[in-house]
């Protein structure tokens, strides 16, 4: 949920908590050369910008570079498989959105292993819902007057990929209604909102980022938010819930991962970096710009909140019928 940039930047973080994490993860300097965050995704969109401004941040805030380079493809994985593969010191790291969780139950040959060859350093913002979109020149209005017009003709929708995030959310959405709908994929969330506006496909589930251009142009129409309460940007759009009551919130989140095998040191020192550097303004504006409240999990709490998602993502995977490929 976006908050406030004054009640985003109030989170603060006591200075003794810091002195702590700092210290202890110390005992040999880091970082003492650039810090390359790779990047899932093209550049431009929303993970890539909070990378970005979360990197510079870093950077000042500990003293070397953290340069971003972008490898999208496949929901995030060639750069996690980069990621993974990096060795153990530290100096490559992953920021990725949550489309990678169910990456484990979709993808036969990842080339690495989910849980144990990444490890999790800190959530950088929660997204609490997303947003199911139609065009603005549909005739429909609502959510049951979607589902009334897809149980009498042949609906399409589309998402970034096979086993996306916005995929399940579509499918859990069928599985809810009683509805059944073509899943069209695309190689990103822009593929998805043009072919949105030409008529491919009538409906999408999208992060409020990604479309806030389309939906300020009143290009698309919102029906409905995922999320636990109303986007702030579009306070009218009615929670998922309110219509369809065992439609379980589903949102997103961006989170740096190193290798596995990265040391405990440095990632307790990049968790508390982190936290840190989302209380600057250039920072807490682009976070908040993109419906992102912060999360205070150290890196301990953020690793059990990972597998907690990953196992949700599989469970979800298997209730839409989605097999490995």
């Amino acid at each position: 949920m976006c908050v406030a940039r004054r009640e985003f930047l109030s989170l603060a973080i006591g200075a003794s908590a810091f002195a702590a994490g700092f210290g202890t993860a110390r005992a040999e300097p880091y970082p003492v050369r650039t810090v390359k965050v790779v990047v899932g995704y093209s550049a431009g969109g929303g993970p890539d910008i909070q990378a970005r401004a979360l990197s510079q941040q870093l950077g000042k805030d500990l003293g070397q570079p953290f340069f971003v380079e972008n490898h999208p493809g496949a929901n995030g994985t060639i750069a996690a498989r980069l990621v993974a593969q990096s060795g153990e010191d530290g100096y490559t790291l992953l920021y990725t959105s949550s489309s990678i969780i169910p990456t484990p139950y979709i993808y036969k040959s990842l080339g690495y292993d989910t849980l144990t060859d990444l490890r999790p350093i800190a959530t950088a913002g929660i997204l609490d819902g997303l947003l199911m979109l139609v065009d603005a020149t549909s005739p429909i209005h609502s959510v049951p007057e979607f589902i009334e017009t897809a149980k009498k003709d042949h609906l399409a929708y589309g998402s970034p990929g096979v086993g996306n995030i916005l995929h399940l959310a579509a499918e859990i959405f069928c599985q809810k209604t009683g509805v059944t709908m073509q899943h069209v994929p695309y190689k990103g969330a822009a593929e998805v909102s043009a072919a949105l506006l030409g008529g491919n496909i009538q409906v999408m589930f999208v992060t409020p980022p990604s479309v806030m251009g389309l939906l300020k142009d009143g290009r698309l129409r919102p029906i409905a938010y995922t999320g636990t309460k109303p986007f702030p940007t579009f306070p009218d759009v009615p929670l998922m819930r309110s219509i369809v009551p065992d439609y379980e919130p589903i949102g997103s989140w961006g989170m740096f991962l190193a290798s596995g095998k990265a040391p405990t040191p440095i990632v307790d020192t990049l968790n508390a970096a982190v936290r840190k550097a989302l209380l600057a303004p250039d920072v807490a504006a682009v976070m908040q710009r993109d419906g992102f409240f912060p999360d205070e999990r150290n890196a301990e709490q953020t690793a059990a909140f990972f597998r907690e998602q990953v196992a949700w993502a599989g469970a979800a995977v298997k209730a839409a019928g989605i097999e490995a490929n």
